[in-house]
Protein backbone atom coordinates (compact mmCIF):
# COMPACT_ATOMS: atom_id res chain seq x y z
CA UNK A 1 0.00 0.00 0.00
CA UNK A 2 1.47 3.48 -0.91
CA UNK A 3 1.71 6.07 2.08
CA UNK A 4 1.14 8.94 -0.20
CA UNK A 5 0.32 9.25 -4.23
CA UNK A 6 0.38 12.54 -5.83
CA UNK A 7 -1.47 12.97 -8.81
CA UNK A 8 -0.46 16.17 -10.76
CA UNK A 9 1.83 16.88 -13.92
CA UNK A 10 6.07 17.48 -13.05
CA UNK A 11 7.12 20.42 -14.92
CA UNK A 12 10.01 22.13 -15.48
CA UNK A 13 10.64 26.07 -15.53
CA UNK A 14 12.70 28.56 -15.56
CA UNK A 15 12.59 30.78 -12.40
CA UNK A 16 13.54 34.53 -11.72
CA UNK A 17 14.25 36.04 -7.94
CA UNK A 18 15.68 38.91 -6.88
CA UNK A 19 18.02 36.77 -5.11
CA UNK A 20 18.82 33.61 -7.32
CA UNK A 21 18.30 32.55 -11.45
CA UNK A 22 18.22 28.76 -12.47
CA UNK A 23 20.14 27.86 -14.98
CA UNK A 24 17.93 26.71 -17.93
CA UNK A 25 14.79 24.73 -16.76
CA UNK A 26 14.45 22.95 -13.96
CA UNK A 27 12.48 20.15 -12.59
CA UNK A 28 9.54 21.30 -10.05
CA UNK A 29 5.43 21.13 -9.82
CA UNK A 30 3.27 20.36 -7.01
CA UNK A 31 3.09 16.85 -7.21
CA UNK A 32 6.75 16.36 -7.43
CA UNK A 33 8.12 18.79 -4.41
CA UNK A 34 5.16 17.31 -2.39
CA UNK A 35 6.50 13.75 -3.24
CA UNK A 36 10.13 14.49 -2.78
CA UNK A 37 9.16 16.51 0.97
CA UNK A 38 6.92 13.48 2.15
CA UNK A 39 10.30 10.62 1.00
CA UNK A 40 12.70 12.96 2.40
CA UNK A 41 10.71 13.09 5.81
CA UNK A 42 10.11 9.18 6.30
CA UNK A 43 7.23 7.92 4.02
CA UNK A 44 8.21 4.51 2.56
CA UNK A 45 5.79 3.91 -0.19
CA UNK A 46 5.47 7.78 -2.62
CA UNK A 47 4.19 7.49 -6.15
CA UNK A 48 3.41 9.80 -8.67
CA UNK A 49 1.10 9.75 -11.53
CA UNK A 50 0.98 12.44 -14.45
CA UNK A 51 2.47 13.56 -17.95
CA UNK A 52 5.45 14.82 -19.37
CA UNK A 53 6.97 15.20 -22.81
CA UNK A 54 9.50 13.38 -24.57
CA UNK A 55 12.30 15.49 -24.17
CA UNK A 56 12.41 15.68 -20.52
CA UNK A 57 11.34 12.23 -20.09
CA UNK A 58 14.40 10.34 -19.54
CA UNK A 59 15.69 12.95 -17.46
CA UNK A 60 12.98 12.90 -14.82
CA UNK A 61 12.60 8.98 -14.71
CA UNK A 62 16.38 9.23 -13.73
CA UNK A 63 15.89 11.67 -11.48
CA UNK A 64 12.80 10.37 -9.52
CA UNK A 65 14.54 6.84 -9.59
CA UNK A 66 17.38 8.50 -7.33
CA UNK A 67 15.29 10.25 -5.53
CA UNK A 68 13.61 7.09 -4.82
CA UNK A 69 10.05 8.21 -5.93
CA UNK A 70 7.85 5.53 -7.67
CA UNK A 71 6.77 6.24 -10.87
CA UNK A 72 3.09 4.76 -10.58
CA UNK A 73 1.65 5.79 -14.39
CA UNK A 74 3.78 8.27 -16.36
CA UNK A 75 2.26 9.24 -19.65
CA UNK A 76 4.36 10.61 -23.00
CA UNK A 77 2.55 13.68 -23.64
CA UNK A 78 3.80 15.87 -27.16
CA UNK A 79 4.66 18.50 -24.50
CA UNK A 80 6.32 18.90 -21.53
CA UNK A 81 5.02 21.46 -18.58
CA UNK A 82 6.10 24.32 -17.21
CA UNK A 83 6.33 28.11 -16.24
CA UNK A 84 8.77 31.20 -16.71
CA UNK A 85 8.32 32.51 -13.11
CA UNK A 86 9.54 36.30 -12.09
CA UNK A 87 8.95 37.45 -8.86
CA UNK A 88 9.95 41.11 -8.06
CA UNK A 89 10.99 42.53 -4.62
CA UNK A 90 7.74 42.03 -2.62
CA UNK A 91 7.38 38.43 -3.71
CA UNK A 92 4.64 38.57 -6.28
CA UNK A 93 4.77 36.78 -9.70
CA UNK A 94 3.96 36.44 -13.08
CA UNK A 95 3.46 32.92 -15.05
CA UNK A 96 4.29 32.76 -18.47
CA UNK A 97 3.50 29.61 -19.89
CA UNK A 98 6.74 27.66 -21.33
CA UNK A 99 4.57 24.36 -22.37
CA UNK A 100 1.54 22.17 -21.71
CA UNK A 101 1.27 18.59 -20.79
CA UNK A 102 -1.67 16.06 -21.66
CA UNK A 103 -4.39 15.93 -19.38
CA UNK A 104 -4.44 13.03 -16.31
CA UNK A 105 -7.68 10.56 -16.95
CA UNK A 106 -9.01 8.40 -14.40
CA UNK A 107 -8.32 5.29 -16.66
CA UNK A 108 -4.54 6.28 -15.49
CA UNK A 109 -4.94 5.91 -11.77
CA UNK A 110 -3.81 2.06 -11.12
CA UNK A 111 -6.45 0.07 -9.08
CA UNK A 112 -3.67 -0.62 -6.56
CA UNK A 113 -3.47 3.74 -6.10
CA UNK A 114 -7.00 3.44 -4.91
CA UNK A 115 -6.41 2.06 -1.89
CA UNK A 116 -3.15 4.25 -0.80
CA UNK A 117 -3.43 5.74 2.47
CA UNK A 118 -3.77 9.30 1.22
CA UNK A 119 -3.67 10.80 -2.00
CA UNK A 120 -2.74 14.33 -3.37
CA UNK A 121 -4.67 15.92 -6.14
CA UNK A 122 -1.99 18.72 -7.21
CA UNK A 123 -2.69 19.71 -11.05
CA UNK A 124 -0.74 22.64 -12.21
CA UNK A 125 -2.61 23.94 -15.08
CA UNK A 126 -6.27 21.81 -15.67
CA UNK A 127 -5.04 18.41 -16.22
CA UNK A 128 -6.80 17.29 -13.66
CA UNK A 129 -10.67 17.91 -13.92
CA UNK A 130 -13.64 18.22 -11.89
CA UNK A 131 -15.27 14.75 -13.18
CA UNK A 132 -11.86 12.98 -12.55
CA UNK A 133 -12.38 14.05 -8.91
CA UNK A 134 -16.07 12.44 -8.83
CA UNK A 135 -14.62 9.32 -10.00
CA UNK A 136 -11.71 9.41 -7.58
CA UNK A 137 -13.86 9.97 -4.72
CA UNK A 138 -16.97 7.38 -5.94
CA UNK A 139 -13.91 4.74 -6.35
CA UNK A 140 -11.18 5.05 -3.52
CA UNK A 141 -11.40 5.27 0.04
CA UNK A 142 -7.93 7.14 0.36
CA UNK A 143 -7.95 10.49 2.03
CA UNK A 144 -7.86 12.80 -0.66
CA UNK A 145 -6.07 16.35 -0.31
CA UNK A 146 -6.34 19.29 -3.06
CA UNK A 147 -3.69 21.80 -3.54
CA UNK A 148 -6.08 23.37 -5.99
CA UNK A 149 -3.68 26.07 -7.88
CA UNK A 150 -3.77 24.26 -10.89
CA UNK A 151 -7.94 23.94 -10.73
CA UNK A 152 -7.92 27.49 -10.99
CA UNK A 153 -5.53 28.70 -13.46
CA UNK A 154 -6.30 29.37 -17.04
CA UNK A 155 -4.15 30.75 -19.47
CA UNK A 156 -4.30 33.76 -21.40
CA UNK A 157 -4.14 34.59 -25.03
CA UNK A 158 -0.53 36.31 -24.31
CA UNK A 159 0.55 32.82 -22.67
CA UNK A 160 0.26 34.54 -19.02
CA UNK A 161 -1.49 32.62 -16.54
CA UNK A 162 -4.58 33.69 -14.36
CA UNK A 163 -6.60 32.90 -11.59
CA UNK A 164 -10.24 32.31 -11.82
CA UNK A 165 -13.47 29.89 -10.24
CA UNK A 166 -16.83 31.05 -9.50
CA UNK A 167 -18.63 29.75 -6.07
CA UNK A 168 -20.70 26.78 -7.77
CA UNK A 169 -17.21 25.26 -9.02
CA UNK A 170 -15.58 26.04 -5.71
CA UNK A 171 -18.04 24.43 -3.72
CA UNK A 172 -18.23 21.23 -5.99
CA UNK A 173 -14.28 20.72 -5.92
CA UNK A 174 -14.40 21.38 -2.03
CA UNK A 175 -17.13 18.89 -1.44
CA UNK A 176 -15.04 16.03 -3.38
CA UNK A 177 -11.98 15.91 -0.80
CA UNK A 178 -11.18 15.77 3.15
CA UNK A 179 -8.35 18.29 3.13
CA UNK A 180 -8.18 21.26 1.13
CA UNK A 181 -4.96 23.90 0.92
CA UNK A 182 -4.60 27.30 -0.83
CA UNK A 183 -2.72 29.63 -0.65
CA UNK A 184 -4.36 33.29 0.56
CA UNK A 185 -4.92 33.86 -3.22
CA UNK A 186 -5.76 30.80 -4.49
CA UNK A 187 -8.54 30.74 -1.27
CA UNK A 188 -9.96 34.57 -2.21
CA UNK A 189 -10.48 33.37 -5.82
CA UNK A 190 -12.57 30.03 -4.32
CA UNK A 191 -14.61 32.07 -2.21
CA UNK A 192 -14.56 35.40 -2.95
CA UNK A 193 -13.66 36.84 0.53
CA UNK A 194 -10.42 38.32 1.68
CA UNK A 195 -10.39 37.23 5.06
CA UNK A 196 -8.15 34.04 5.16
CA UNK A 197 -10.37 33.04 8.14
CA UNK A 198 -13.33 33.41 6.69
CA UNK A 199 -12.39 31.78 3.22
CA UNK A 200 -10.59 28.56 5.63
CA UNK A 201 -14.43 28.42 7.09
CA UNK A 202 -15.97 28.86 4.22
CA UNK A 203 -14.20 26.12 2.66
CA UNK A 204 -15.07 23.39 5.52
CA UNK A 205 -18.65 24.44 5.21
CA UNK A 206 -18.99 23.28 1.49
CA UNK A 207 -17.85 20.12 2.44
CA UNK A 208 -13.97 19.98 3.31
CA UNK A 209 -13.17 18.05 6.80
CA UNK A 210 -10.22 20.30 7.42
CA UNK A 211 -8.66 23.45 5.40
CA UNK A 212 -5.44 24.85 5.20
CA UNK A 213 -4.79 28.32 4.41
CA UNK A 214 -0.98 29.13 3.74
CA UNK A 215 0.07 32.62 4.06
CA UNK A 216 3.53 33.08 2.85
CA UNK A 217 6.25 34.55 5.40
CA UNK A 218 3.03 35.05 7.93
CA UNK A 219 2.27 31.23 8.32
CA UNK A 220 -0.83 29.00 7.81
CA UNK A 221 -4.27 28.53 9.20
CA UNK A 222 -5.59 25.09 9.76
CA UNK A 223 -9.13 24.28 11.23
CA UNK A 224 -12.31 21.86 10.97
CA UNK A 225 -14.59 24.53 10.73
CA UNK A 226 -15.25 25.18 14.67
CA UNK A 227 -11.56 25.77 15.36
CA UNK A 228 -8.80 27.33 13.39
CA UNK A 229 -5.18 27.22 14.15
CA UNK A 230 -2.59 29.47 13.35
CA UNK A 231 0.28 28.15 12.77
CA UNK A 232 3.48 30.12 13.04
CA UNK A 233 6.18 30.73 10.61
CA UNK A 234 9.92 29.87 10.40
CA UNK A 235 11.69 32.99 9.80
CA UNK A 236 14.20 32.20 7.47
CA UNK A 237 15.28 34.41 4.27
CA UNK A 238 13.45 33.54 1.11
CA UNK A 239 16.01 32.70 -2.31
CA UNK A 240 13.15 30.99 -3.86
CA UNK A 241 9.54 30.57 -2.92
CA UNK A 242 8.57 28.38 -5.68
CA UNK A 243 7.41 25.22 -4.30
CA UNK A 244 7.02 25.96 -0.61
CA UNK A 245 3.36 25.60 -0.60
CA UNK A 246 3.99 21.83 -2.51
CA UNK A 247 6.29 21.18 0.29
CA UNK A 248 4.09 22.41 3.07
CA UNK A 249 1.37 19.78 1.78
CA UNK A 250 3.85 17.29 1.86
CA UNK A 251 5.05 17.22 4.90
CA UNK A 252 1.78 18.28 6.36
CA UNK A 253 0.76 14.75 4.95
CA UNK A 254 3.53 12.96 6.28
CA UNK A 255 2.81 14.15 10.20
CA UNK A 256 -1.03 13.75 9.74
CA UNK A 257 -0.34 9.50 8.89
CA UNK A 258 1.45 9.85 12.67
CA UNK A 259 -2.08 11.05 13.79
CA UNK A 260 -0.42 13.97 14.72
CA UNK A 261 -2.77 16.85 15.96
CA UNK A 262 -3.46 19.47 13.38
CA UNK A 263 -1.46 22.15 15.10
CA UNK A 264 1.72 19.94 14.63
CA UNK A 265 1.03 18.74 11.03
CA UNK A 266 0.98 22.40 10.59
CA UNK A 267 4.07 23.57 12.56
CA UNK A 268 5.76 20.62 11.09
CA UNK A 269 4.83 21.48 7.48
CA UNK A 270 5.36 25.30 8.01
CA UNK A 271 9.63 24.22 9.23
CA UNK A 272 9.75 21.96 6.11
CA UNK A 273 8.77 24.46 3.65
CA UNK A 274 11.34 26.96 5.42
CA UNK A 275 13.86 24.94 4.07
CA UNK A 276 12.42 24.76 0.45
CA UNK A 277 12.52 28.71 0.04
CA UNK A 278 16.14 29.00 1.30
CA UNK A 279 16.46 26.74 -2.38
CA UNK A 280 15.81 26.24 -6.40
CA UNK A 281 15.13 23.60 -7.39
CA UNK A 282 14.65 19.69 -6.73
CA UNK A 283 17.78 19.48 -4.23
CA UNK A 284 16.42 21.22 -1.18
CA UNK A 285 18.25 19.53 1.36
CA UNK A 286 15.03 18.66 3.96
CA UNK A 287 15.41 15.93 6.37
CA UNK A 288 13.63 14.96 9.60
CA UNK A 289 16.37 16.33 12.10
CA UNK A 290 16.86 19.30 10.70
CA UNK A 291 12.78 19.70 10.10
CA UNK A 292 12.54 18.68 14.15
CA UNK A 293 15.15 21.36 14.82
CA UNK A 294 13.11 23.85 13.15
CA UNK A 295 9.72 22.79 14.88
CA UNK A 296 11.56 23.03 18.50
CA UNK A 297 12.79 26.43 18.02
CA UNK A 298 9.52 27.48 16.59
CA UNK A 299 7.72 26.72 19.76
CA UNK A 300 10.31 28.09 22.41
Amino acid sequence: MYDLVAIGNPVYDEIITPFTQSKGRVLSGCSTNACLAAKRLGLKRVGLIGCIGADFEGQFRRAMEGYGVDLVHIKVSDNTGGFKLIYDSKGNRTLDVLGVADKILPEDIPAECLNSKTVLIAPILQEVSLDFLKVLREKSDAKIFLDPQGMLREMGSNGRIQATCTRERAAAITQLVDVIKPNEHEARTLTGVESPYTAARLLTEWGAKISIVTLAEKGSIVGTGRNFLRIPPYKTSAIDPTGAGDTYIGSFITKFLEDASLFDCGVFASAAASIKVEHTGPDFPINLPETSRRVTDMLK
